[in-house]
């Protein structure tokens, strides 16, 4: 089958993972995660990369959209282990450093068609931790080297209310000025009112639902129901494994698929076709690469996977598309095959040494997470 596409992630954040419990959104950035972010060298970006790539490589995942920092760490880990990457430089302005931040995301179009498997957009953390001046210059730079927005938006009630008081608008009012004229993606898309669900659309923004992510927050569940009556493109990410707890794409499909349908009590309300197209072409969509990934066909690039569903849980097949979003699990991914290289074969990545890569990663997280 085509390899997954994770849209919404932090890929350093794999030595975050199990930090969560006793905080709120808010307070767990600002207490634990921040402070420990301040503290990461290069080296720590680049093994707790090399963590999450190994992760999304075993179960089936060929690209990522990250939204993280020191990101020439990041692209290193992804050139050795052949992941497919969209990048960025996250802006925000909340610490005064917005003209630094600027400077290390246009430095990074150097990168633009050097490498096949590396793309970049403009990051923005989100509208409540950037300013007018902000926004404008990022979607200015993602407007003069076309390419996506990729931002956090409207995940949990406090943000909406911090960018009201930031901003003096709706979430909706600031998506229409500033996004208009730039593709867009918006992770989470949790605290919509009607008004919102139609910005989005006007503006052509595609949607990454995180509900994982969304339910360990406690957040809430996104309406991807009523923004898929309203035409608009839904694609899936975990978010960093300190709140989505792991990068199993297939995990994520099957939590879209139930919430929905327990939630408006109503099991037609989706079905598993629409959220396998979310994992995949949609995703493509969304990063702007849908001519080259996201389905198996003549002229696109081969970003495969291979299943082996020879188990108790997998059989009998009845209906194959239901299996692998409600029963197929990471671990039943056998190969992975990005950029048509075979990157994992007999589920062994292929030129990596992963029991040192886990073994610097518990250094990094007992260093920077000690009180």
């Amino acid at each position: 089958m085509p390899g997954l596409i994770n849209v919404h992630t932090h890929l350093p954040m794999s030595i975050f993972r199990d930090t969560l419990e006793g905080y709120t959104l808010q307070n767990w950035l600002k207490k634990k995660i921040w402070p420990a972010e301040e503290k990461l060298t290069k080296n720590d970006i680049y093994n707790a990369t090399m963590l999450s790539c190994i992760e999304a490589i075993k179960t089936g995942t060929t690209t990522v959209q990250d939204h993280y920092f020191k990101t020439e760490s990041i692209i290193k880990a992804g050139l050795d282990t052949g992941l497919r990457m969209q990048v960025t430089r996250v802006i925000m302005d909340t610490d005064n450093e917005l003209e630094q931040r600027k400077k290390e995301l246009e430095e990074l179009f150097c990168y633009q068609n050097k490498y096949s498997n590396i793309t970049i957009n403009v990051g923005i953390h989100g509208l409540y931790t950037a300013s007018n001046k902000a926004i404008e210059q990022a979607t200015e730079i993602a407007k003069r080297n076309n390419v996506t927005v990729h931002m956090h938006f409207c995940e949990n009630t406090s943000e909406v209310e911090d960018i009201k008081k930031m901003h003096k608008l709706m979430p909706a009012e600031l998506l229409i000025k500033y996004f208009s004229e730039t593709k867009n993606t918006l992770a989470h898309c949790v605290k919509l009112t009607s008004k919102e669900i139609e910005a989005i659309k006007e503006t052509n923004s595609s949607v990454i639902h995180c509900p994982i992510s969304n339910l360990k927050l406690g957040c809430g569940i996104a309406p991807i129901s009523q923004m898929l009556k309203h035409g608009i493109n839904i694609a899936l990410g975990t978010d960093g494994q300190g709140s989505g707890c792991n990068l199993d794409m297939f995990e994520t499909m099957k939590y879209a698929c139930l919430l929905q349908q327990g939630y408006q009590e109503n099991p037609e309300i989706i079905d598993a076709y629409q959220v396998l197209k979310m994992a995949t072409i949609n995703g493509s969509k969304a990063v702007g690469l849908e001519e080259k990934i996201g389905c198996i066909e003549i002229g696109k690039t081969a970003d495969i996977i291979i299943l082996d569903l020879e188990n108790e849980i997998n059989q009998p097949i009845n209906d194959i598309i239901s299996n692998i979003v409600y029963n197929v699990k990471g671990n039943n991914v056998n190969t992975t095959i990005i950029n048509g290289k075979i990157v994992m074969e007999d589920k062994k990545i292929i030129g990596i040494n992963e029991q040192q890569i886990f073994e610097n990663c518990q250094k990094i997280a007992k260093k920077i997470l000690k009180d």
